[in-house]
C-alpha cells in the first residue's frame, strides 16, 4: 500500500492499476476507484460489504470531468447552471446520467451523482488522475464513516492500493445531495 501526505500522484498510479485507494473529502475519508473499471467497482463493493444497488456518487476537479456523465440534451440550462455555480464546493447534484455511463455506477438510480470538489486533496486526486474519481465513504456498510488516515487503516487494513493521508473539509457531515433538475434536496 502507498501512503504519503501529498499522495495524489501515488494514488492515481493505483487507481490506473485497478485498485481502490482512500482520499479525505470534505467531511470524511471516502473510497474512490476509476468509474469506468467494472472490477475495481466490484472490489469497492466488495470492500464496503454494501449492496450494487446503491450506486455512488463521482467527483471531479473540474466541471470538465464530470461533464461526459451528464445527459445535457436531457439537462435544462438553468439546472446546469445552479449547479456550476455551486460549484467547485461541497455540493452533490444529480443529472440524468449520459448513455455511455456504466450502469453499475449508477446502481438501480436513473440519474448520477456528481460533485466538483473544492476540496485541495480530492481536486489533487482527480487531476492526477486525469478524470472523474469514484466517491463513497470510507466504511463498511452501515458502519460510521472513517475521519482519518488512522481510522481507514482500522477498517480496511492493507485491502487499499494507497490512502492519502490530509486534512478533511471541516464540514460535520457528507455534502447534502440535490436533483439538477427540480432542485429538490435528496440527502440533507
Amino acid at each position: 500500500m502507498s501512503e504519503a501526505p501529498d499522495g495524489s500522484i501515488e494514488a492515481a498510479a493505483a487507481l490506473r492499476a485497478g485498485g481502490v485507494v482512500a482520499y479525505p473529502t470534505e467531511a470524511v475519508y471516502g473510497l474512490g476507484c476509476d468509474p469506468r473499471n467494472e472490477v475495481a467497482f466490484n472490489r469497492l463493493f466488495e470492500l464496503k460489504q454494501r449492496p450494487p444497488t446503491q450506486g455512488v456518487l463521482l467527483i471531479g476537479a473540474d466541471f470538465d470531468q464530470v461533464a461526459p456523465y451528464i445527459d445535457l440534451a436531457r439537462t435544462p440550462a438553468a439546472a446546469l447552471a445552479r449547479a456550476q455555480a455551486s460549484w467547485p464546493g461541497p455540493h452533490t447534484w444529480i443529472f440524468p446520467r449520459a448513455a455511455e455511463v456504466p450502469a453499475w455506477i449508477a446502481g438501480s438510480h436513473a440519474g448520477i451523482a456528481l460533485r466538483v470538489t473544492a476540496h485541495p486533496p480530492a481536486a489533487a486526486l482527480c487531476r492526477a488522475f486525469g478524470g472523474a474519481v469514484v466517491s463513497t465513504s470510507a466504511n463498511r456498510h452501515g458502519e460510521p464513516p472513517a475521519r482519518s488516515a488512522a481510522a481507514v487503516r482500522a477498517a480496511f487494513g492493507d485491502a487499499l492500493a494507497a490512502i492519502i493521508d490530509g486534512p478533511l473539509g471541516g464540514l460535520e457531515r457528507p455534502t447534502a445531495i440535490r436533483d439538477a433538475i427540480s432542485g429538490d434536496v435528496i440527502r440533507a
